[in-house]
């Protein structure tokens, strides 16, 4: 008979109302078998003590409802964002605070590099953080005019690139497509806002950045979700799934070692021209779901309606842009949209659909309502995902249609001082990524991270939907702040039901995965604005152990 291995633990919280603390976790092989006191799980069959946890805080592994496997390929290329970043081994990467530093990264980068004509690709950049400064080619070409540079803006949403690109990729006045940023004389900048204007130069990074896959990649964002307690991530999503190879490729790197449980999304809409019909991609990923195995999972897909608000991307209702920016760019038209959303629910498929924008969410809800009067499916569980600007009206809206919410509330953080700002204004920021009055709806929700967007972390997510504080200390909307414990159980269960994976994984109880993140701290003890900072021992995934890369924190001397 296999052993019952019974962990103590100086707390155990489970997510589960039924029991919400324990002293100890029974498990056996990949699931858990009991919670409770040692003394009584002690008395289990072939029980055996194991104290490893005896002075650690253990949780229910948290689930990333929002990911990017490319994030693992992030670190291959120049960092040159503004906060400073750990990387999945452990490297911590300081941040550049002006384009200035920008740029002098970008030259110690191009000295280094031996081949002179292979081109420099970096990521990170965000030029909100710097009103007044551009980094376009004009600001590029100080760097080199005879090698490639392309610099990816951390959103994924936006390069920027040098003459060079812009020469070899034939982009100049007569370039008559949307994204692409002109000057006053209409001459392009070097900016390329969106997927289509991004897709004039993307054999320059091909196999690189944000959407690209690979076993590395892969590997490298498991071993991030070990250092946060993530032992669910995704893949949000994947542009590979409809060739044999490529599903051949995450079945060969999430095998039975890999330290994280996967779920690909197939990318359906919104990042270019489609591989097969809806029709047929909806068939396709109902055989993938048969390929589907405990710790890689397909079958579900995402869509993406528009693009960011701290770019000026995101599609708004009025009032609009806080300056009276022009509104942002459409992925994709209503109509194929329409077409997509119906295609992939009548198939049963559970699906994402990215809104940034009140106006991207507003179609969102106005599909979902049509199509489920058309074809009613209970527990679809379709998400509006990031949901920043989701209205008190529009949650009402979405808690009729059984619609779930994954709200970003990193940017709270991230971008909150430019939101108020420059982006929304301060009325309007205060309102941004409005967990509190989704809950106070009846939505269900997740939050996320978006990595690489913003680093993976949700003991930080936590912190920042519980404090909602800026960089500069200011609260961006206090009436939505929500409590520790349901922030909680956001990047625990509410991530594991819009996943569909409620049943399994969320929260420590008997029959689910033993997936479970080993801290430090008990988040519900210390301060709000202390919970980012609990170090990650490591997790443990189907009942096996893995260490965290990250160092612990040294602590001051209380003597």
């Amino acid at each position: 008979m296999e052993p019952t291995i019974v962990y103590p633990a100086r707390m155990i919280r489970t997510m589960d109302p039924s029991r919400p603390t324990a002293e100890a976790i029974a498990v056996r092989g990949e699931r858990i078998r009991a919670l409770g006191t040692v003394n009584e799980l002690m008395a289990y069959p072939d029980a055996v003590r194991d104290d490893r946890y005896a002075d650690a805080v253990l949780v229910p592994g948290f689930v990333e409802s929002h990911s990017h496997a490319g994030s693992g390929n992030m670190w291959n290329d120049i960092y040159v964002g503004l906060v400073d970043r750990t990387d999945p081994d452990g490297k911590r990467w300081s941040g550049c605070r002006t384009i200035e530093d920008v740029l002098a990264r970008l030259m110690e980068a191009d000295r280094e590099l031996q081949d002179p004509g292979a081109p420099l690709l970096a990521w990170g950049l965000d030029p909100i953080y710097f009103p007044g400064k551009t980094l376009s080619a004009k600001e590029l070409d100080t760097v080199s005019t005879t090698r490639p540079i392309l610099v990816a803006h951390t959103s994924g949403h936006a390069n920027s690139v040098n003459s060079m690109v812009l020469d070899a990729n034939g982009i100049d006045a007569s370039t008559n497509v949307i994204g692409v940023v002109k000057d006053a004389s209409g001459r392009p900048t070097g900016e390329l806002q969106e997927m289509v204007a991004m897709a004039l130069v993307a054999p320059l990074a091909e196999g690189r950045g944000i959407m690209a896959v690979n076993p590395a990649a892969l590997r490298a964002l498991a071993q991030d979700g070990v250092n946060t307690g993530t032992t669910t991530l995704t893949d949000l999503g994947s542009q590979v799934l409809m060739d044999d190879d490529g599903v051949d490729l995450y079945h060969s790197a999430v095998d039975d070692d890999f330290p994280a449980r996967l779920n690909v999304f197939h990318f359906g809409l919104g990042v270019g021209k489609v591989a097969l019909s809806f029709e047929d991609a909806a068939k396709r990923l109902v055989h993938l779901r048969g390929l589907s195995n405990s710790k890689l999972r397909f079958g579900n897909v995402k869509l993406m309606l528009d693009g960011t608000v701290q770019g000026f991307t995101a599609r708004l209702q009025e009032p609009g842009y806080y300056g009276g920016q022009p509104n942002g760019i459409w992925a994709v038209n209503p109509e194929e949209y329409y077409e997509a959303f119906e295609a992939f629910h009548r198939a049963g498929i559970l699906i994402h659909v990215h809104c940034n924008g009140d106006q991207a969410t507003q179609l969102f809800i106005e599909t979902l309502e049509a199509i489920l009067a058309e074809y009613p499916r209970p527990d679809h569980r379709h998400t509006c995902t990031h949901s920043q600007l989701t209205t008190s009206a529009q949650y009402r809206r979405l808690a009729a249609l059984g619609a779930c919410a994954n709200i970003f509330a990193n940017h709270i953080w991230a971008w909150g001082d430019q939101h108020i700002d420059l982006t929304v204004g301060p009325d309007r920021a205060a309102r941004m990524n409005a967990a509190a009055t989704a809950l106070r709806h009846g939505v269900p929700i997740s939050l996320h991270s978006d990595t690489p967007v913003t680093p993976l972390g949700p003991l930080r997510t936590v912190k920042h939907a519980a404090t909602r504080l800026t960089v500069s200390g200011r609260v961006m909307g206090e009436q939505e702040r929500i409590s520790a414990q349901n922030a909680l159980e956001a990047v625990t269960l509410g991530g594991a039901y819009m996943l569909k994976m409620d049943h399994e994984i969320g929260s420590l109880q008997a029959g689910k995965f033993a997936d479970i993140a080993v801290l430090a701290e008990d988040p519900l003890e210390v301060p709000d604005t202390l919970i980012g900072d609990i170090h990650v021992y490591g997790t443990v995934v189907g009942g096996r152990h893995h260490a965290s890369n990250v160092s612990a924190p040294v602590r001051a001397s209380s003597r």
